[in-house]
């Protein structure tokens, strides 16, 4: 098969044929000058010159990576051409010097063309279609040559000839077998037999410079089967092997001959589609073929005597060869394919402007966020918790990141990134710090209040330094009445860490005085066992619960169980999100002690919260 190595090696052979003809050529026409073959010789030597300027041509009209198909493939028959010129300018220098035998130049004309015998078979060995026709095209001549002398010697050179054609020819065969041998482990996949990401990608870039040229488009698809870890880690890697290998062979029965699929690595799959002239067409061809894999993928296998059953996740990209790297798409259709993965598996997702947007957003919010703490580009706001009777009881402390380059960042999207990078320890601690010097200001400032509410992140309470962080920050700002007033709010995925290890960062705390709330209870994880295990003090009504008691009598039931069960359990309970009146009065006609929402105030910073504490007071 030809591939990047088969082309660059006859490439790097131009150059030798060229120094194998121009120089020894020159021997070849001093001889005739000498012997009186000058003009023939002169006349074959001008052929090796004007064969040589073409292989010069041939040899910097090469580059692979930004030749299309159809360029390569001109590209390898004008090489081709070149090889059966250099090698037939041989046959005639043979045919020339074999008949001066009063000079003894036939020994010559010999020995020239067994010499390119044997260069043909060891320079052309990877190509098969060319050393089988160049060494019999040598060849043949000397053994006809050998065969008309008529004497029994001739026989004898005759047979040796035969002999020696015979083990070129099985030298090149052997040798070229050992390179097909080393290139299809080198670009194929030992387990499954299919392409391996090195040959893929060597491909793309192929298929990308041809739609360069043709305006067209093509398609990738990148398949992840849904927890095969899963399948690996209960019923071992041999039953894992086995089942890549089924679902190898249900790929190859669907995707049409004209796909080139390969394997990137673990449970992923790549496929690269066929050309089409345009990009809805491409479209529509690319998410049918998906639809079809979706399909073919979750039916059941039998394997060892296990009935497997898994699914696929498939990101599509549209490839064209307007962008230069072949990664680029690739990496277009994995962060389609883990916004399968973030819906929830088992699905397609196009790669489109928008996730395109979202992604170069992502990036850049990644990359300013490394340099806000130090810019001083984080700050932090206070919204009011009140209670039945309008008294500010408590506050929630929360971040917001003013970027000169971005504008005003919403916490929702850089607080997860913020805990991908594990910026989030770092911002974390910053921000406890902060909160501590105001809550230790406020009560300096005669800022009387009953609690003062922190969100901390999963990543953050089982970072290992956690608690130690917090036990230093509470010893150097806080006092034991300050330290009481300290409620840390986590969210239910945290019930999806390692929730042994969660309970004794929490109980750890709580020997330092620090309440722990249950931050939008009713949207994650929590079971009432978990609830029931996990040392809380506090939980907070969702938002989208309070929102629902305007226009749906099911959200008011949901608000009236949460209560019901915080009161069974002894939680205090803070409904947050509250904007309306009619929202206030069912939360106080059902006993709700606390609120927070723009009702009352929207997140201030902290001399506004000073204010709107005193103006409070003062009614």
């Amino acid at each position: 098969m030809k591939d990047k190595r088969f082309y660059t090696f006859l490439h790097r052979q131009i150059p030798v044929f060229l120094a194998l003809s121009l120089i020894p050529g020159l021997g070849y026409l001093l001889l005739g000058w000498l012997h009186g073959v000058f003009m023939p010789a002169f006349a074959w030597y001008l052929l090796i010159v004007a064969a040589s300027i073409w292989g010069v041509r041939i040899y910097r009209n090469f580059d692979f990576d930004t030749m299309s198909e159809q360029r390569r493939d001109r590209w390898y028959r004008q090489c081709s051409g070149f090889m059966y010129t250099f090698f037939m300018l041989w046959v005639l220098i043979f045919l020339l010097y074999i008949g001066q035998k009063a000079h003894k130049l036939h020994y010559i004309g010999i020995f020239t063309e067994i010499g390119a015998a044997v260069v043909a078979s060891s320079l052309l060995a990877s190509d098969r279609r060319l050393y089988r026709p160049i060494l019999l095209m040598l060849m043949v001549p000397l053994i006809v040559y050998f065969l008309l002398i008529g004497e029994w010697y001739g026989y004898v050179l005759t047979a040796f000839a035969c002999t020696l054609t015979w083990v070129l020819l099985y030298a090149a065969n052997s040798t070229h077998q050992l390179l097909m041998q080393a290139n299809h482990q080198a670009t194929h996949d030992e387990l499954t037999g299919l392409h391996n990401r090195q040959y893929f990608i060597e491909h793309l870039q192929k298929r990308m410079n041809t739609l360069n040229e043709d305006r067209g488009f093509s398609y990738l698809l990148l398949i992840d089967l849904d927890h095969f870890k899963t399948v690996n880690d209960s019923l071992g890697h041999d039953v894992g092997d086995h089942l890549l290998k089924a679902v190898v062979m249900r790929l190859q029965q669907q995707v049409p001959a004209s796909c080139v699929v390969a394997r990137l690595g673990g449970d992923e799959f790549i496929i690269s589609g066929s050309s089409f002239a345009e990009r809805d067409d491409c479209e529509r061809a690319a998410l049918a073929l998906s639809e079809q894999l979706i399909l073919t993928l979750k039916q059941s296998y039998v394997i060892e005597q296990h009935h497997i059953h898994i699914s696929a996740s498939i990101g599509v990209s549209i490839i064209n060869g307007q962008q230069a790297s072949a990664n680029r798409f690739i990496k277009e259709a994995d962060i389609a394919m883990y916004e399968v993965k973030a819906k929830g598996r088992d699905g397609i997702y196009l790669f489109d402007d928008e996730l395109a947007y979202r992604v170069e957003r992502h990036l850049e919010i990644e990359r300013l966020l490394h340099f806000a703490l130090a810019n001083q580009e984080i700050t932090l706001l206070y919204q009011p918790q009140l209670d039945r009777d309008g008294r500010i009881v408590g506050a929630e402390t929360l971040v917001r990141w003013n970027s000169p380059a971005l504008g005003a960042v919403p916490p929702d999207q850089f607080i997860p990134i913020a805990e991908q990078t594990g910026l989030i320890v770092e911002l974390g601690a910053h921000i406890l710090e902060s909160g501590f010097k105001t809550l230790r200001a406020w009560r300096d400032d005669g800022i009387n209040i009953e609690q003062f509410s922190i969100n901390i992140s999963m990543r953050q309470l089982t970072h290992h330094h956690f608690v130690a962080l917090v036990e230093a920050l509470v010893q150097r700002h806080l006092d034991a009445d300050l330290s009481r007033m300290l409620v840390f709010e986590i969210t239910e995925s945290i019930i999806a860490e390692d929730i042994n290890r969660v309970i004794l960062v929490m109980r750890r705390l709580k020997q330092s005085g620090i309440r722990f709330s249950m931050d939008d209870f009713g949207t994650g994880y929590s079971s009432l066992s978990n609830l029931h295990r996990l040392p809380l003090d506090e939980i907070k009504i969702d938002r989208a619960f309070i929102k629902a008691l305007s226009h749906q009598d099911g959200g008011q039931a949901m608000v009236i169980t949460i209560l019901k069960m915080a009161s069974i359990l002894k939680l205090r309970v803070v409904a947050e999100g509250v904007e309306t009146e009619q929202q206030l009065d069912f939360l106080r006609q059902h006993d709700c002690p606390v609120f927070q929402g723009y009702l009352f105030a929207r997140p201030l910073p902290h001399e506004q919260f000073v204010a709107y504490y005193r103006g409070k007071a003062l009614r």
